[in-house]
């Protein structure tokens, strides 16, 4: 069945709602998209390993609130992440001095990670989901799975602050890269690979780090540490809000 029909059955069946103001039509309808304060200045922010932060959006704001809890928590609105990315494109828009990345010169998206029983439970990885309608705008390759979360650890969000930093030390992980066996064919007279080989997609790039909300930054704090460790050059963080 082609998807715009599929699409089409489902609205008549399963008929969209604003999570704001219950408008039928969409998760986040043009009104409520329309109150929702976004930023048009950038705040210089300067972490121990983030070199900069941008948000939209004041996590303080309860229907920005509404809505990011709606998509990263049940009932889990994955196409909230169009809406959601719109506004940090929007913000980037607003500003008066473009970000850097704008021009695309040695960035890579990566997303800050979930655990497996995290994204078992919630069937996906909201900042993951932000990642790729960012990298489909901005023209700038998301790179999946190369920083992996290898410890479960307790929600940040029912942490205070100072728990937050030591329940994140040690969560992630750059995945190694494996090497590549070559060997020289005398009958060809080539070099030929027998082994499988990840290139290093992350060494000497610049990043830009994604995630929802942005909150005491130990999460980020700890994915740049790690992302610096392994041979990042910067890490930018990007977020929907900042509370």
């Amino acid at each position: 069945m082609p998807r715009g029909v599929k699409n089409f059955l489902l609205d008549i069946l399963f008929p969209k709602f604003c999570l704001g103001c219950k408008k039928e039509g969409t998760f986040l309808c043009k009104d409520c998209e329309a109150v929702l304060d976004v930023q048009r200045r950038h705040q210089r922010f300067s972490g121990k390993y983030l070199s900069d932060l941008y948000w939209a959006l004041s996590y303080e704001n309860p229907l920005v609130k509404t809505f990011i809890h709606n998509f990263k928590y049940e009932p889990f609105v994955k196409e909230l992440a169009k809406p959601l990315s719109k506004l940090i494109l929007n913000h980037f828009q607003l500003i008066e001095n473009p970000p850097p990345f704008l021009e695309n010169k040695g960035f890579i998206l990566v997303s800050v990670p979930l655990s497996k029983k995290r994204l078992k439970w919630r069937g996906f990885n909201q900042a993951e989901e932000i990642g790729k309608e960012l990298s489909s705008f901005l023209k700038i390759p998301l790179i999946s799975n190369c920083l992996i979360k290898i410890k479960e650890t307790s929600p940040q969000v029912d942490l205070p602050e100072k728990k937050r930093k030591e329940n994140v030390v040690g969560a992630f992980l750059v995945k190694p890269v494996r090497k590549e066996w070559r060997v020289w064919d005398p009958v060809r007279k080539c070099w030929f690979s027998n082994g499988i080989k990840d290139k290093e997609k992350t060494k000497g790039k610049k990043v830009l780090l994604v995630d929802d909300v942005f909150t005491t930054g130990s999460t980020m704090e700890e994915c740049a540490k790690t992302l610096k460790k392994s041979g990042v050059k910067e890490v930018i963080g990007i977020v929907i809000a900042r509370g």
